[in-house]
């Protein structure tokens, strides 16, 4: 029979992840992003790997897409915007875990919450990201061509760009929101069709 329970995070609890990731990103200070993002895509892959909670295998996707924007070079972040999704995939890339991955079933409950806190933090940026994959799948295959070989061109870096400073505008406008505030990325599920990189996996 399965158990359902309910899990809430006082502010202290927070303020003790906060702390985590904050160690965490002073750890990777100075590693190149892929360095970072690869260590980040080891640890999604042992997830996907072993039998976790519904709440940890619902945020693997989001790890995914925070993974796979570092990776792809059409998105091309600026610098300021990869420095802050590198900052967030710093806990996942820290072997100093809250709590151990081997241990069964509650093993990635800590990278489960890390994820959540990252996509409440990045909300824009996944949703600008989730819809520049989307853009690029449904052109892709309108004009006939292969998404994971489309490199960079005219038409991508526009949208990129208008995606950019959608982003840029509303975190702008969201500045001050922290930790404990509804995340905003809409809950959307993750984009398992539409192509992204993923050669960190292998």
């Amino acid at each position: 029979m399965p158990l359902t329970l309910t899990l809430t995070l006082s502010e202290r609890d927070l303020a003790h992840f906060a702390t985590a990731i904050d160690s965490a990103r002073s750890g990777v200070a100075g590693k190149p992003p892929a360095e970072v993002a690869a260590a980040a895509g080891a640890l999604l892959a042992r997830a996907k790997a072993a039998v976790v909670p519904d709440f940890v295998a619902e945020r693997l996707g989001l790890l995914e897409t925070l993974v796979a924007m570092i990776g792809d070079a059409a998105w091309s972040l600026p610098a300021e915007d990869l420095e802050r999704v590198v900052g967030a995939l710093a806990y996942f890339s820290d072997p100093r875990d809250l709590i151990p991955d081997q241990l069964p079933v509650l093993g990635f409950l800590d990278d489960a919450i890390a994820i959540e806190l990252a996509a409440r933090e990045l909300h824009h940026e996944i949703e600008a990201y989730d819809d520049f994959c989307e853009f690029r799948q449904r052109e892709a295959a309108r004009r006939g061509l292969d998404p994971a070989q489309l490199g960079t061109n005219d038409w991508l870096e526009a949208r990129r760009g208008e995606l950019h400073d959608r982003m840029h505008q509303r975190r702008q406008r969201d500045a001050g929101v922290g930790y404990g505030a509804s995340s905003g990325y809409g809950r959307r599920s993750y984009l398992a069709n539409v192509w992204r990189p993923s050669t960190y996996l292998r």
